[in-house]
């Protein structure tokens, strides 16, 4: 069964979610879990902030090719916005 172009563009508007995206700086410490279960901070300098819609986590990208990221619930953004750990630039 084969669907004509219109079909898959309606599928692909109902599945596609809103996404927020944030140029941003980390100004101070702002710990992430590691695979290993120990903790490490975000390195200080600039990043990108994107949240789907709805979601609960929010996924911080970093480095000079944005070779790093990590998925950080919401409250725990938020509380680094509040104490000026994470800077939204724009």
């Amino acid at each position: 069964m084969t669907n004509s172009a219109s079909e898959n563009s309606t599928y692909l508007k109902a599945a596609v979610m809103p996404l927020t995206t944030h140029s941003a700086r980390i100004t101070g410490p702002l710990p992430y879990p590691k695979g290993n279960g120990r903790k490490a901070n975000i390195p200080i300098g600039p990043c990108i902030v994107e949240q789907v819609e709805n979601d609960q986590l929010i996924d911080i990208i970093w480095g000079t090719r944005g070779q790093s990221s990590v998925a950080l619930r919401a409250a725990d953004v938020k509380a680094a916005v509040d104490a000026g750990a994470l800077v939204l630039l724009d």
